[in-house]
């Protein structure tokens, strides 16, 4: 309603796309057709995921209804605006503020200067539609306001509904980051329309300090797509009984930061099986069943009697400080693909740790000193990892502080020692955290989530397989039939010994039936 008390709101009547079909106005996503920009044939009404840019449902080339594919009509009909082109310059001041502030992804930069670049124009933030927020204005019973711009006002609204308190975080800016993750179509929407609004009003707000944006992530060399069933979502992902934290890793590992990233069946077990459980798994398991062993029953030995000369200890902990420096820059900046990148180095390292002091039973029967300095630095350092990996796998981490019997490690500052799980401390039982996935998965997955069109295509080629399995049979069978026939020779020509060799109908239909049969079985599916 300050929107409208301040000006920056104005009814206009215009032509919105109507489906005489079912009789109802739609809403810009259930208008699909050619974007006039690119040319992407299934671009929505609203935007073109493609290209990127913002579209009008009636620009649309061969538009048509996603709900009954008739061809909408154009229809007049009234609605609220959005003035965003009186509030450019607002805009334009904050946004170069806020974008370098807070280090915004440079798409989002670049994203938000074109759309500033072109100019801002009023924007309708009304729909004819049945389901909604109600518009607070007279006259407009029967129409709800827009989505993406009641949507960003839900962040605040959310908020007032959990606590009362809600302006502690919405109206403090000095105190307050306001940091947000999204992919890059939906920059526009906080970057500019929802900024409009705030500025809007006049009022006191907290606003977009970080905006962490990414760019598409490609199934297999195409596109993810719900309506065609191509590529694994939520609840499939579930179904394949892999953990939540092995998607995690892999999809956070591949996160688009800077350019378009694949999801690959082959990739996606390689992570699993080489960098997740032969270098951080295998880390976290052998110091845990080493602690477990015999050689010290589970408790943490004292490892503050070894004189470590040669400095090797000493290196390792100057080793990991640097990598968790590292990381704590990357995670200040909002680098998650990097940081978790990091983690994995930092798991390297403590692998490098066992290997290069050959911990085993000879060197606690040998040097057990030693030994126990090497354990209670890899427990320490384990108990670092758990915290370094917990905002990416939080059930891997929970797993590991279990095991070492131990609360959550705060990240230092300062400098990290290597000395968190003290002497005498009982650790829990080792468990794997990481299970090995089948090659053949790969096969199988990627014809589960690869859409009717694979499955189609697979129908074909066992169609064309056994066809040809048919026709060999069905030679051989011939070949065979013509060598019993009679003996070859005794005057005839090669052609007279084939042709009067022929097989009888009732010995060559055998065969040819039996695989012909066989074929009928293949059922082709239709898309």
């Amino acid at each position: 309603m300050k929107l409208h008390k301040n000006g920056y709101l104005e009814e206009k009547t215009t032509v919105q796309p109507y489906c005489e079909k079912h009789g109802a106005f739609l809403a810009d996503r259930f208008v699909e057709g050619e974007c006039p920009l690119c040319g992407y044939e299934d671009a929505r009404g609203d935007q073109c995921d493609k290209c990127g840019h913002l579209l009008d449902p009636l620009d649309l080339k061969n538009p048509r209804c996603k709900l009954d594919g008739a061809a909408p009509i154009a229809k007049e009909t009234k609605h609220v605006f959005l003035l965003l082109d009186k509030l450019q310059g607002q805009v334009e001041e904050w946004s170069r503020k806020s974008s370098k502030e807070g280090a915004w992804s440079n798409n989002g930069i670049q994203i938000t200067e074109s759309w500033l670049n072109e100019g801002l124009k009023p924007r309708g933030i009304t729909r004819d539609l049945k389901w909604g927020t109600a518009v607070p204005l007279p006259d407009y019973d029967n129409k709800v306001l827009y989505v993406w711009f009641d949507a960003c006002i839900g962040y605040v609204s959310i908020t007032a509904n959990y606590t009362s308190e809600w302006e502690k975080w919405w109206r403090d800016p000095e105190n307050v980051s306001l940091y947000q993750f999204m992919g890059k179509d939906n920059v526009p929407f906080h970057t500019v329309v929802f900024p409009s609004s705030q500025l809007g009003t006049n009022d006191k707000w907290t606003k977009l300090n970080h905006l962490s944006t990414t760019e598409y992530l490609n199934y297999e060399k195409g596109k993810f797509s719900k309506s065609r069933g191509i590529g694994v979502f939520g609840t499939s992902a579930k179904e394949t009984g892999i953990p939540a934290d092995v998607w995690r890793y892999y999809l956070l590992s591949r996160r688009p930061e800077t350019g378009d990233t694949e999801f690959e069946w082959d990739g996606f077990i390689a992570a699993n099986n080489n960098e997740l459980l032969k270098n951080f798994g295998n880390f976290v398991n052998r110091i845990i069943k080493f602690v477990n062993s015999a050689n010290f029953d589970s408790v943490v030995p004292d490892h503050t009697k070894y004189d470590d000369a040669e400095k090797s200890l000493e290196k390792h902990i100057k080793e990991t400080n640097e990598i968790l420096t590292e990381y704590r820059q990357q995670m200040e900046a909002v680098k998650l693909r990097q940081g978790l990148a990091t983690v994995l180095r930092m798991s390297s390292l403590g692998n490098q740790l066992l290997q290069d002091n050959r911990l085993d039973n000879a060197l606690a029967k040998e040097q057990p000193d030693r030994c126990a300095a090497v354990v209670g630095l890899a427990l320490s350092h384990v108990h670092l990892l758990a915290s370094a990996i917990a905002p990416y796998m939080p059930a891997t981490a929970l797993s590991i502080l279990q095991q070492l019997n131990a609360e959550l490690l705060i990240i230092p500052d300062g400098e990290w020692r290597g000395n968190t799980v003290e002497p005498g401390h009982k650790i829990g039982k080792a468990a794997y955290l990481f299970s090995q996935i089948k090659p053949e998965k790969e096969k199988e997955w990627r014809e589960m989530f690869g859409g009717e069109e694979l499955k189609k295509a697979k129908a074909e080629k066992e169609a064309k397989a056994a066809a040809k399995k048919a026709e060999k049979e069905r030679k051989k069978a011939k070949k065979a039939a013509g060598g019993a026939a009679k003996p070859a020779g005794e005057g005839e020509s090669v052609e007279a010994v084939e042709k009067d060799g022929v097989q009888s109908k009732s010995e060559a239909g055998t065969a040819v039936e039996e695989v012909t049969e066989g074929t009928a079985q293949v059922t082709l599916q239709t898309s």
